[in-house]
Parts: C-alpha cells; sequence; structure tokens
C-alpha cells in the first residue's frame, strides 16, 4: 500500500511544464531561475531604493514645477508680442548689465542666470534686450562712466550726437533714441552689479566730462618711477691706477657749471608721483548739473553664486531647488513687462567719505541701496587685497634681473646661451608692455573690490531721487 502511495507522486521530471516556459529553457537560460520565488529585498536595498527614489522623484517634481511656472507667466504675457507694429516702430528694448561676481574666474555667471531664468518670459512678450558684460570687477562702473560722460559732452556741443558722417532718412534721432531708452529699462542682475551701475553712475555725473585714457595716464606714471632707470655706475680714482699715465680725477669729472648729455640719463627722472589729467573744456561746460535727467526704469533681479567648497550645501539645495529660480526670474521679468512703477526708495541718510568705515560693520544704508544685501555674505574673502601686494612684489623682484639680461642681450655685452637662443627672453619693450598690463590688471582688481566689497556702501547722491524709478510687482488687476 505505501509503495503505491509513493509511485503515485510525480517526479519533478513527470511536472506538466507551460508552453512558455519549455521555450525558455530551449533557449539557454538555466532551468533554477523558473524555480525562484519573488521576495523582498534585503534591508540595505531597500534603503538605497527608497534614497535614490525620492531623490529622483523630488528633481522631477521641481523640473516639472519649474516648466508649469515658465510656462504660467509665458501665456501671461504672449499676447503682447502678437500686437502689430507700425512701419517705424521698433520693438521694446532693455539693458542688460551683470558686473563680475567676486572672486569667481566666470566673468559671465550674473547673464547666464538672466539668460535661464529671465529671457524666457521678455521673448514670450517679444521684448528686446542687449547684455553687457564686465570681465573683471571695475569694468562696468567705467563703462558706465564713459557712457554718461559722452551724453554730457553731446549735450553740451562738444561733439556730434552720431557717429556716422551720412545722415539716412530713416536713422532716428537723439530724442527718439533717448526715449526708446526711457520706455526699455535697465536689468541690474545681482548686488554687486548694481554697486558698480551706481558707482559709474556718480562719476559719470560728477566728474569732468573730459576723456580719460587710464591706460595712457597710467604708462606716465609708470615712466616716472624709476624701475627701468639705469644704476649708476660707480666713479674710478684714477689715482689709485698705477703705472699708467692718466689724467687726474679734476679732469675726469666735469664742473658743477657744465651740463654733460647722456642717453642714460632721459630715462632718469623724479619719484612717481600720480599725475592728473588735464582738462580743455571750459569751466562754465564742465560743472556738474543740478540737475540730471530721468533715466531708464531699473529692474533690480537678485542674484547669489555660490562658489567654494565651504558652498557645497547651498549649491545642492539650489539644484534641487530650482523652481525658486524660475519664479524669481518669472516676477522680475513680469514687472519689467507690465511697466508698473515707482519712484527709487532713496536711503535714509547719505552715507559720507568719512562714514565709510563706520557702515561697513552692518552696510544698511535703506531703501532700495539694500537690495539684495545678505548676499555680501558669500563673497567675504573672494578676493584679498594682500594677494595682489604679494603677486606685485614677486614680480618686481624679478624684473632687475630680467632687465639686466635683457639690456645686455641688446648691447651685445655678452653673448646668449644655448637656452636663450631656444627661447628668447622678453626685451625691454616687452618688458614695459609686460607691466603695464600687470599694473593695469592690478590697479583695476584693487579699485573694483573697494566698489563691491562687502560692507562698503552704494554710492548714493541727492540728485538721483529724482532721475530714478524701479520697476515694482505688478497688482493682480494689472495680469
Amino acid at each position: 500500500m505505501s509503495s503505491q502511495n509513493v509511485d503515485s507522486v510525480p517526479k519533478p521530471s513527470q511536472v506538466q511544464k507551460s508552453g512558455v516556459r519549455t521555450v525558455f529553457e530551449y533557449t539557454g537560460i538555466p532551468p533554477s531561475w523558473f524555480d525562484k520565488r519573488p521576495k523582498l529585498p534585503s534591508r540595505n536595498w531597500l534603503i538605497f531604493l527608497s534614497v535614490t527614489t525620492s531623490i529622483v522623484a523630488y528633481y522631477a517634481y521641481d523640473r516639472r514645477e519649474c516648466r508649469r511656472i515658465r510656462a504660467d507667466y509665458s501665456s501671461r504675457v504672449e499676447h503682447l508680442a502678437k500686437e502689430p507694429l507700425g512701419t517705424t516702430d521698433l520693438p521694446r528694448k532693455v539693458t542688460v548689465y551683470g558686473a563680475k561676481w567676486p572672486g569667481d574666474e566666470d566673468h559671465d555667471k550674473s547673464l547666464r542666470f538672466f539668460r535661464k531664468y529671465v529671457k524666457p518670459i521678455l521673448v514670450a512678450a517679444a521684448v528686446d534686450y542687449e547684455m553687457i558684460s564686465g570681465r573683471r570687477s571695475g569694468d562696468l562702473a567705467n563703462r558706465i562712466t564713459d557712457e554718461i560722460k559722452t551724453r554730457r559732452r553731446v549735450d553740451a556741443g562738444l561733439e556730434p550726437s552720431s557717429q556716422s558722417p551720412i545722415l539716412l532718412p530713416n536713422q532716428p534721432t537723439l530724442e527718439q533714441k533717448r526715449k526708446r531708452e526711457l520706455e526699455g529699462g535697465i536689468v541690474l542682475v545681482g548686488r554687486h552689479t548694481l554697486k558698480e551701475f551706481m558707482s559709474g553712475l556718480k562719476r559719470g555725473w560728477t566728474e569732468s566730462m573730459d576723456r580719460v585714457d587710464r591706460e595712457d595716464l597710467l604708462a606716465q606714471e609708470l615712466a616716472s618711477d624709476g624701475r627701468f632707470d639705469e644704476p649708476e655706475e660707480p666713479v674710478v680714482d684714477p689715482e689709485v691706477v698705477d703705472g699708467e699715465p692718466l689724467p687726474t680725477r679734476s679732469r675726469l669729472l666735469p664742473s658743477q657749471n657744465t651740463v654733460v648729455f647722456s642717453p642714460f640719463q632721459m630715462s632718469s627722472s623724479s619719484p612717481s608721483k600720480s599725475i592728473q589729467p588735464t582738462s580743455n573744456i571750459p569751466a562754465h561746460l564742465d560743472t556738474p548739473p543740478s540737475t540730471i535727467p530721468t533715466l531708464p526704469t531699473l529692474l533690480l533681479v537678485p542674484f547669489t553664486n555660490h562658489i567654494g567648497f565651504s558652498q557645497v550645501p547651498n549649491m545642492l539645495w539650489g539644484f534641487f531647488n530650482e523652481r525658486h529660480k524660475v519664479r524669481a526670474g518669472s516676477e522680475a521679468a513680469y514687472s519689467l513687462i507690465m511697466s508698473r512703477m515707482r519712484p527709487f526708495a532713496a536711503p535714509h541718510t547719505t552715507v559720507a567719505t568719512s562714514d565709510i568705515q563706520e557702515s561697513q560693520s552692518g552696510g544698511h544704508q535703506g531703501g532700495d541701496l539694500d537690495f539684495d544685501l545678505p548676499a555680501e555674505s558669500y563673497y567675504v574673502g573672494a578676493y584679498t587685497p594682500s594677494e595682489t601686494e604679494k603677486a606685485r612684489k614677486t614680480y618686481y623682484d624679478a624684473l632687475p634681473a630680467k632687465l639686466a639680461t635683457a639690456r645686455a642681450l641688446a648691447r651685445g655685452t655678452r653673448a646668449p646661451t644655448k637656452e636663450e637662443n631656444s627661447h628668447p627672453p622678453p626685451t625691454e619693450v616687452e618688458l614695459r608692455a609686460e607691466r603695464l598690463k600687470k599694473e593695469m590688471r592690478w590697479r583695476g582688481d584693487e579699485a573694483g573690490w573697494d566698489i563691491v566689497k562687502p560692507g562698503q556702501p552704494v554710492q548714493w547722491d541727492e540728485r538721483f531721487a529724482d532721475a530714478l524709478q524701479v520697476f515694482d510687482e505688478p497688482q493682480a488687476d494689472d495680469a
């Protein structure tokens, strides 16, 4: 009886297989794979899958929100792009300024922020734009200063309003150009850009409007500091030379009233002095105006650039929260497009030059000058003047040896070495040009850092209160 029951139990080889399993077995898949039953992953696998799924889901949610926000604001303004223009009309155009972030070698970060978060909404509304950036700190301030001085010269009649010698029939007049600038506006990306813009604005409307070639002034100053002067050769006393009938010392040395020409004395001069440019403009025309004409409305766009190992957590947070940047950029562009303006909020008190050190502790001035003030805490120590002084000292310590080599080879007092034949050392002219280039960069970095460094107040003039306006956030009924 028991033997019959054992025989009745089907063996594994006698179990009826499905057609699909039979087909897959003939493909070479091991049979043990079909006998496995699903089970829950281990604890470590569950942790890994949970964390990975959460990160991917949060990233997907953030990017979907970015597309939704951008599409929402684009739909609000796209009807403006469909409005027809006249045959002589031009689209609205804004000027975008983006200064170099202190401590970042990439000078285009500010404008890259504009192109990614603000520009899509302007394009949806058919608003044209022109982007202007500074490669180094202070370049933007110098550019704005020169532009304002040029405008003052044109208004004073010292130069023509148009550089083109031929006036075309459809060429806009100066009044039409300025009207279009007022209708457009100015976009300032970041607090550091605001500081450079206001510094250039104040210098342009306060300083002399005579053109200043900064490189030429610096070249004149460097030429008189004695760095390239010939070293004085010691006077040899002929009386100590025995056995030779040499003349006496009185015959070798000229008298006090005798003037002797020497080509080596041409380069020597007095110690370095700051050379001030001379103005050829009459004083009654070169006086700063008491009032400033209305300037294009400003759009202040907050921007913070995180660089450095210590700010890696902020970088990670920003990578997974792009929607906040998209919303801020879209709201800024929407306020510019809707053209709802308000007066520029003047500071509570005007900061004088003597009070700069006192204001550096907090940096608060009040009004719109405190725009995006927390961003300054992210570039503390981004530039240190001691690094420039160290680089300057290293360069000038090595300069005499380079200069001696260049002069020796130029005058033929010694033959060049094998290494100098393969790689010729710089000539004296090249050393002068190299020094001018380095000093221009060093002094420009120092001047730019003095403008944007943390705690440094934003430049302000009481005349700006009636000339500046700011784009304000539109109300619900304006949408």
